[in-house]
Parts: structure tokens; C-alpha cells; sequence
């Protein structure tokens, strides 16, 4: 029985950082729209009500039963599930004054198994406009800071599971002992043992597989990119061959990827048939150059020789998937999907026709956390520590119409670019790095000889998430390197530049 501490959205934009926080001590947890029901099962150890961009006497405020949550488990109320706790328990809450945003220093008030080894004057992060002005009967102060009167308190009494709640977030970076905080809720006062590691995680997700699997056959398309590796070894490990894996080399991979990622499979164990379906794409995007068309034109094209490939095998019943945690997540947030800016770089995506039942293995973790069970099961580090590249590949690296000569270009210097990075020991300090093909030509001059020839762009940036990135700062002498390799060796190219644009404004794929 896995232990769990449930958490519950009301919109707030830091709530997977509360996650995280839980992870990082070692602890499962699962986020869930407020909204939605759930039961107490057994390892069910508390609930963490999260911040919101409501204010709770807004007329239609998020509310959930927290009186009925501590009959079972401990519950703590961070920012906005702090007002609504006090609220809904008889206290008050005002607009304040003004908005609080930014840092504060935590006055200890009470010494409290919350705050354990939390310094007096700890530096927590504010960001709210409504402020606690007094606590239920029942309640009392644990803290406070200079600008509101209540930072954080506990209901008194033993009638119940413990109840707190705080003002301010612990779980972003600049609440420098948060994750103090956040470790007392876990371990001292919900009682979780912190036991869920990467090696717990195997264990545990193996053993369900096989239950869940049985002696049933699983298919599942891989892109030799992070998540779908592990997911499949992970299926594999619970029912070796019944797992059938199709890798498609649809033309626009890296310069020798079909091949090196074919290998590497090998060597995992994993059941898988590589498909060199080069021509079948190269066909379909002849003569189109916009960038959403190119997109559409590829995830058809993956569809239909997957597709084809299934029909092939028989008595398939189940599809293996690589979604992780934060694709779940937004699926399901408070406020629905974020607005589409373009295609998801992952192409994906079956025919109705196709009626299998979903095996998802890594749907609750983050993608640091796919890494160190990929690690953990033994896939060598160069495929767990790769960059993240676009499920359309080099096509959204290629301004324009793709043809093969193009992709020959691009693949050419696009892995000078990046065997520079490793070579160079600057690759791990990026965190995408990519070449991109522009449909420009300009003159040059090699030799006694005038050029006309295409120039590319150097992409590489540093970022978290990919949510937002800056361009890397990489050495000039690197840069000169590189672009002397690129235009010596690569015929048909002879200018490079270097991308210095951040995201946002600009994105990190050209297209």
C-alpha cells in the first residue's frame, strides 16, 4: 500500500511546485481539482489545500468539506486553503490594504512541531490580497509577520486530525526553509515514512503492471526520447515480449538516430521492430512550408504507419504510453487546458478505430523524476540526459519545405553543433540545444571561389521546465569553433549565427 498525500487545486500557478516539494521528501502525492470527489483509502496520510487567484468571499469561491477532511486526515491550508480554512471555521478575512507580494520575515509566536527547526525571522513568500484579520474560536497563532497579523496557525483540541494553515507559500524558492515546513506536515504530523524512491517506484509499478497486463499484448510507438524508454522498460520488465514496440525512422531524426537508438534497445532487451519510413514522410510534405500544415502532415503520417504496423500483430489489447505528470495535470486544471500557441511538439495520437486500453506507467511522476527511475532501471545516461527534441524533429528545424537534401544539411551540422556541446563539456549546462536551417541563401567566399549557400542558426537555451528559457551564454571561442566545423565540412552551408532570443517573447523552436 502506497502512502499518499492528497492535493487539492484551486487554480494556484505554484501548485505543482507543491508537489514537487512532497516528492522531494521522498513522498507520493497526487494533485486533484478541488472539485473533484475522491475516498479515504488506507494510505491515504493528508491533504494540502493549495493557494487560488480567487479570494474567498468572492460570491462563487471554491470550497471544499474541511471540517469532514479532519474527522480523517491532517489537513494544511496553504495561502488561499489557509482564508478558506479560517473562514469556513468561523474567523475572518478582509481585503487587505494593500496586495502583499514578495518577501517577508517569519515572527515565530509559538513554538509548534509545524515550524520545527524553522529559524525566528525566516524569509517566507507572500502572494495574496486577502489577509486573515481574526482566527475561529478553537484557533490559535503560530506566527505572524510585520504586515498581517496571522501567518500562520492550528486549530486546538484533540477531537480531531490536526488542521493548519499558512499564509504565505513554502513551497517556492524563496521561502528559504519551506521545504522545512512542508517535511514537518509529511513526516511529523501526517506520519508518512518518506520511503517512495525511484527503486520503491520500480518495485511497486512492476508488480501492478504484471497484475494489471496480465497475460495480455501491449503495443507501443517509441520516439527514443526519455519518457517513452523508460515507460517501455518498465513494461517490459513486468511482461518481457508481450510488449511490442515500433520505432519509426520518419526521415526527420538526428544524423544516425534510427540506428544508435535501435542499438541501444537491443541491449535494454526491449521487443522492438525499427520502421524506415523516410520516404513514406518525405512524400507527404513535399511542396508544404507552413509550420502548423508540416506539423498536422507528420502526426497523420506517424498515425498511419503506426497504424499499419498494428495490423500486422495480433490479439493486440493494450497501448503503452509515455505521459507523464505535468501533461495530466493540465488536462484536468481548475481552468481547463492553456490555450493552444501551436501543435504539441509530441506528435501522438491513434485512430478511433483502435479501441485498446491504456498503460500509462510514469502518469504520476515529473519528468526529473522519469530520469532517476531510468537510471535506476539501468538505461545508459546519454539517452536518460538528452535534450528534449520536438516530435516532429528536424521538419520544425527547417524554415520552409522539407526535402531530403535539406535534412542531409541539417543533420550534417546539427551534429557538429552537438557532439561540440559534449566534446566541449558544455552540453549538460544546456538544456535544449538544436540547429535550424533557414530558407535563406547568401553570398560568400571560399577560396578564390564565390559562394551561395544556406545559413543556419545556433539554438541553445537554459530553462526548468521549458515553460520559460534564455538563451545560453556560451563561449564566443566555442562558437567560432563551431561555425569554422560547420562551413568547412558541410557543403552547401556557408554562414552561422547564433540565436540570442528568449522565451518569451520568442519560442524555443523556430517554428
Amino acid at each position: 500500500m502506497t502512502e499518499k498525500i492528497l492535493i487539492l487545486d484551486f487554480g494556484s500557478q505554484f501548485t505543482q511546485l507543491i508537489a514537487r516539494a512532497v516528492r522531494e521528501a521522498n513522498v507520493f502525492c497526487e494533485i486533484i481539482p478541488y472539485q473533484k470527489a475522491f475516498t479515504f483509502e488506507p494510505g491515504l496520510k493528508g491533504i494540502i489545500l493549495s493557494g487560488s487567484p480567487f479570494s474567498v468571499n468572492e460570491e462563487n469561491a471554491p470550497t471544499v468539506d474541511i471540517a469532514g477532511f479532519i474527522q480523517k486526515v491532517p489537513v494544511l491550508g496553504v495561502c488561499y486553503g489557509a482564508q478558506l480554512t479560517a473562514k469556513l471555521m468561523g474567523g475572518k478575512v478582509d481585503k487587505s490594504n494593500k496586495r502583499e507580494y514578495g518577501r517577508a520575515k517569519l515572527q515565530k509566536r509559538k513554538e509548534d512541531i509545524l515550524l520545527k527547526n524553522v529559524a525566528d525571522d525566516s524569509q517566507v513568500w507572500m502572494s495574496h490580497s486577502d489577509s486573515i484579520t481574526s482566527l475561529p474560536e478553537g484557533f490559535e497563532i503560530l506566527a505572524i509577520t510585520d504586515s498581517i497579523p496571522v501567518a500562520a496557525f492550528k486549530k486546538t483540541g484533540t477531537e480531531a486530525k490536526p488542521l493548519y494553515g499558512i499564509q504565505f507559500h513554502p513551497e517556492v524558492y524563496h521561502s528559504t526553509e519551506g521545504k522545512k515546513i512542508i517535511n514537518n506536515f509529511l513526516i511529523d504530523i501526517c506520519g508518512c515514512s518518506g520511503s517512495w524512491t525511484p527503486s520503491h517506484f520500480i518495485t511497486n509499478t512492476v508488480a501492478e503492471l504484471k497484475e494489471k497486463i496480465g497475460n495480455r499484448k501491449v503495443i507501443m510507438a517509441l520516439s527514443g526520447g526519455v519518457d517513452s524508454t523508460v515507460a517501455a522498460t518498465l513494461i517490459s520488465r513486468a511482461i518481457g515480449d508481450n510488449l511490442f514496440g515500433i520505432f519509426v525512422d520518419n526521415g526527420v531524426l538526428r544524423k544516425g538516430e534510427f540506428e544508435q537508438v535501435l542499438e541501444t534497445y537491443k541491449q535494454l532487451q526491449l521487443n522492438v521492430k525499427g520502421v524506415d519510413a523516410k520516404e513514406y514522410f518525405y512524400t507527404r510534405l513535399a511542396g508544404k512550408s507552413d509550420p502548423e500544415e508540416k506539423r498536422k502532415v507528420i502526426g497523420k503520417s506517424f498515425i498511419e504507419i503506426f497504424d499499419r504496423e498494428a495490423h500486422l500483430l495480433t490479439g493486440i489489447d493494450m497501448l503503452g504510453q509515455g505521459t507523464i505528470y505535468p501533461d495530466v495535470i493540465e488536462s484536468v486544471s481548475v481552468h481547463g487546458p492553456s490555450q493552444t500557441i501551436k501543435s504539441h511538439h509530441n506528435v501522438g495520437g491513434l485512430p478511433d478505430t483502435m479501441k485498446l486500453e491504456l498503460v500509462e506507467p510514469l502518469r504520476y511522476l515529473f519528468k526529473d523524476e522519469v530520469r532517476k527511475v531510468g537510471l535506476e532501471l539501468g538505461i545508459p545516461a546519454d539517452m536518460i540526459n538528452r535534450h528534449p527534441f520536438p516530435g516532429p524533429g528536424l521538419a520544425i528545424r527547417i524554415l520552409g519545405e522539407v526535402t531530403e537534401e535539406k535534412v542531409k544539411l541539417l543533420q550534417d551540422a546539427d551534429h557538429i553543433y552537438i557532439q561540440g556541446l559534449k566534446d566541449h563539456h558544455l552540453y549538460t549546462a544546456v538544456w535544449q540545444a538544436g540547429t535550424i536551417l533557414l530558407p535563406v541563401k547568401s553570398v560568400g567566399v571560399m577560396g578564390d571561389e564565390r559562394t551561395y549557400e544556406f545559413t543556419v542558426a545556433l539554438r541553445a537555451v537554459t530553462s526548468v521546465d521549458g515553460m520559460t528559457a534564455d538563451w545560453a551564454h556560451l563561449p564566443y571561442e566555442f562558437l567560432a569553433t563551431i561555425s569554422n566545423e560547420i562551413i568547412n565540412n558541410v557543403k552547401g552551408i556557408n554562414r552561422v549565427v547564433y540565436d540570442i532570443s528568449s522565451k518569451p517573447p520568442a519560442t524555443i523552436e523556430w517554428e
